[in-house]
């Protein structure tokens, strides 16, 4: 059976730059991007036309920012997406290649994080398993002082987008996919955990405080009946537009009541 062509709408790079400004995308600002490329439609260029229409949009002077996540990088033993067979995990563990910002390619965040990441005069945070990219003139004020034993908390860009008023766009992605919630945890009562990964020297541990997206959809829910979230959409896809710091401010009251956490320490296999 022959392919059926696409259903669409087409998209183009200037149709997602005009989308983008109508929904209120500003010149010059820090924006915070969470994507899916399929949710647009058939775009004409693919992830590359996406990039060049929101930095179209972001204009010379603004800043585009994209989750550049490598949770590949970690222990064999809690993998489950697929996990692999337990007298592999030592071999894992030994051979695994060190996190290198240059090419560890992203894993679980799409396509339109990975074009960043490798474009031209990106740059990426440091640490392995849950940095940042971002294009720009403020980059590397974004993305400075990643610490390389705090995910998404207070040494993060997560903390510094918050700093510089950045905004947060969802681009196609639901609110389960919104890194800005982990901050907030970050800020209750959170369990820490042992996390396995590579390291320069060998396989390593660090603690780090427990983080998860569970009840996100929940949050983001009642975080958009109950603050000013711009609603609309770019092409075929659904899109919200709200600051970085209403997310987090909202979040950390949420959670504290809807997902209460003991303070503890975790032990998982490493």
């Amino acid at each position: 059976m022959p392919t059926p062509p696409p259903t669409g709408p087409l998209v183009t790079r200037s149709s997602i730059s005009e989308g983008l400004r109508r929904l209120g995308v500003k010149p010059g600002e820090i924006l915070l991007v969470h994507s899916s490329l399929s949710s647009l439609g058939w775009v004409c260029g693919g992830a590359v036309a996406v990039v060049r229409g929101l930095l179209d949009a972001l204009g010379p002077e603004g800043t585009l920012v994209v989750p550049a996540q490598s949770g590949d990088l970690s222990d064999p033993a809690v993998w489950g997406n697929p996990p692999v067979p337990e007298e592999w995990w030592e071999t894992i563990r030994a051979t695994m290649p060190p996190y290198d910002p240059l090419v560890t390619p992203t894993r679980g965040v799409g396509v339109v994080p990975e074009t960043v990441r490798t474009w031209p005069g990106a740059l990426r945070s440091a640490h392995p398993q849950t940095s940042f990219a971002a294009v720009g003139p403020r980059a590397a004020e974004v993305l400075d002082g990643h610490a390389t034993d705090c995910r998404l908390g207070e040494r993060s860009p997560l903390a510094r987008l918050e700093a510089l008023h950045a905004r947060v766009l969802l681009l196609g992605a639901g609110y389960d996919a919104c890194t800005s919630f982990h901050l907030a945890e970050y800020r209750i009562p959170a369990p820490l955990v042992r996390v396995g990964r590579p390291g320069p020297a060998g396989w390593e541990v660090v603690t780090e405080m427990s983080i998860t997206s569970e009840r996100f959809d929940e949050l983001g829910h009642d975080f958009e009946r109950d603050r000013p979230v711009v609603r609309g959409a770019v092409a075929a896809a659904d899109v919200r537009l709200f600051p970085v710091a209403d997310a987090v401010a909202y979040a950390e009251r949420w959670l504290a009541v809807h997902r209460p956490r003991e303070e503890g320490i975790l032990h998982p296999p490493v």
